[in-house]
Parts: structure tokens; C-alpha cells; sequence
């Protein structure tokens, strides 16, 4: 049996065809994504989709349905996470995505999402040997951190810390270079996101620590262009000393020129620096050296609900 699932998140939509491995796991079947950036006005008050947003988040749902159906899976699922759960007019655009595919629209409460993440890292077969560490899953409109002990989640939270919303609220001009008054900025937005919730830094040092989401995925293409080789071909595990060497090298060129660095999506350029000052403040407030990556996150939490039925 194969299901499908839309992930609909504030920077990107994507797409996630599994079934059933023959050892129980979960197999990649397909996987695709729409650079739709419908989280536009994150940073606001009280944040709202644009007609433009919706409209661009309704086209790459409607692509993504089709490409899902031309696999015949048993379900399709869709599922929004901050952008929407967030906007004033979320559940508008639910409708409209009703009326356009058919299909109703799951909007994730931030401990469902962070929930569905944590199961969906239960199936990475690479991360079998993992049972003490933290997992952070960075998204365009929040940060979803989780604490396991045993290989069971003991602590878990949602934050309003993703890379579009904090790009909006802490960067004076996102097409100029990356500032220290940016970094600044984006630091203290973290530690007192951090300071104001229950989740607590209580494994000891150095952490072990696995990081899911596009920012992290695009530090493997980069180091990989970097290399000479492709992403699937570099070392899962990224450090501290990486991530602030991209940081440095990203952070120094205005936005026409940081589009051009190799294995750094042109869409994905704006935020990049802050993601990535984002994730080295967390790494220090958390006692990490460096993150393992996984590519299995929340469509694969959400795929693993399907398949059992």
C-alpha cells in the first residue's frame, strides 16, 4: 500500500510518496517540492496570507495532488504546520484548498507537529542506535525541539523561530549582507524564545543532537558543491565549525550574490543566514558539537500513521 503526503509549510511544500519496506520501515517512493514561500508576513503581529500567497500555496498544493495521484496511493493526506496555523485567515485557505483538490487540509497544532517529527525520526533506520539526544526540526515559521531519553520523547515544544519569521522580524534589509546587528538580533530572538518555554537543556555535554528541515539539507548540498561530490555522498553529520564557516561566507554578500553560491537555492537565499545563526545560537544554548541529519521528519510521522491505519 502506498500514501501520500502534502507537508504545507511556510517556506516550502512538499510532497512525500511512501509505503511499507519489507523490514517494517517506511520506502521513499517519491518526493518533491514547491518553493512557495506562503509564510510571507510571519513576522507580524498578527500575521495574514497574502491573495498572492494563497494563490501560489494553491497552485503548488493542486501540482503536488496530481503528481501524488498519478502514484495511486491509498490516501493522500495534507497537512499545514505555522504559516497557516498561524494566519489570521488559515482556515480560509483550508477551504480554498478544499474546493481546488477535494482533499481537507490537517492544520497541526505545534505539539501535534512536533509529535508527528519525533515519530517520523523513529523510522530513520541510520538513527537505530540513537537513545539520548535532542532533535530540532527548523521551518520557515517555527522550530520544533524535542528531547529523547531511551529513545523516547520526554520533553517536546514548538517555537516561533523559523527562518522566514525571524528574517522579517530581526533583519533590517535581507538584500544586503547578513549585519552583526542581524546576528544580534536573531541570537537574542532565540535565547528569549528559549528563556519563555518549558523546554529545558538537561543532557549532558557535549549533546548528542539531530537536526531535520531544508536548512540543514541545504548545508549538505553546499558542502558537497564544495567537495566535489553529491549531497547524498557527504557525511550526514555537519559541526559547529560548518555551519559557522557557511554562515561567515553567506552572511558577507548581498542577496544577488549570495543566489549564486553553489548549492544554495536562489528562494531559499534571503533566509539562509538567519537559519543558520539560528541553529549555531541553539547548538550553544544545547551544548552541541555538531548535528546528524535526517531527512526523516514530519511527512514521515504523518506517513507512518497512515500505514497503520
Amino acid at each position: 500500500m502506498r500514501v501520500a503526503v502534502i507537508d504545507i509549510g511556510s517556506n516550502t511544500i512538499k510532497l512525500l510518496v511512501a509505503a511499507r519496506s519489507a523490514t517494517g520501515g517506511i520506502d521513499t517512493v517519491n518526493f518533491a517540492v514547491e518553493e512557495a514561500r506562503i509564510g510571507r508576513g510571519l513576522g507580524a503581529e498578527r500575521p495574514t496570507l497574502t491573495d498572492k500567497s494563497i494563490a501560489r500555496g494553491i497552485a503548488a498544493v493542486s501540482r503536488l495532488v496530481a503528481l501524488a495521484r498519478s502514484f495511486n496511493p491509498a490516501q493522500i493526506a495534507l497537512v499545514a504546520t505555522s504559516a497557516v496555523r498561524d494566519a489570521a485567515n488559515g482556515r480560509e485557505f483550508a477551504d480554498h484548498l478544499l474546493a481546488a483538490t477535494g482533499l481537507p487540509v490537517r492544520i497541526l497544532s505545534g505539539t501535534e507537529e512536533a509529535d508527528a517529527i519525533g515519530r517520523g525520526l523513529a523510522a530513520d533506520p541510520a538513527l537505530a542506535g540513537a537513545r539520548d539526544f535532542y532533535l530540532f526540526d527548523l521551518g520557515g515559521g517555527s522550530l520544533e525541539c524535542l528531547e529523547f531519553r531511551a529513545r523516547h520523547a520526554t520533553q517536546s515544544v514548538s517555537l516561533r523561530l523559523g527562518c522566514v519569521r525571524l528574517t522579517e522580524r530581526c533583519v533590517l534589509d535581507p538584500t544586503a549582507p547578513f549585519t552583526t546587528a542581524d546576528h544580534l538580533s536573531v541570537s537574542n530572538s532565540v535565547r528569549q524564545e528559549f528563556a519563555a518555554s518549558t523546554f529545558r537543556f538537561a543532557l549532558t555535554g557535549p549533546a548528542a543532537a539531530v537536526a531535520t528541515g531544508g536548512t540543514v539539507t541545504t548545508v549538505r548540498a553546499m558542502l558537497a558543491a564544495a567537495n566535489g561530490g553529491a549531497p547524498e555522498e557527504n557525511l550526514t553529520s555537519v559541526t559547529i565549525a560548518e555551519l559557522a564557516g557557511l554562515l561567515h561566507r553567506s552572511a558577507a554578500l548581498p542577496l544577488a550574490a549570495r543566489r549564486e553560491l553553489p548549492g544554495l537555492p536562489a528562494a531559499r537565499a534571503d533566509v539562509f543566514p538567519t537559519a543558520l545563526a539560528t541553529i549555531l545560537e541553539v547548538a550553544q544554548l544545547a551544548g552541541v558539537e555538531s548535528f546528524t541529519h535526517s531527512f526523516y521528519n514530519l511527512r514521515y510521522g504523518i506517513a507512518e500513521e497512515l500505514l497503520v491505519g
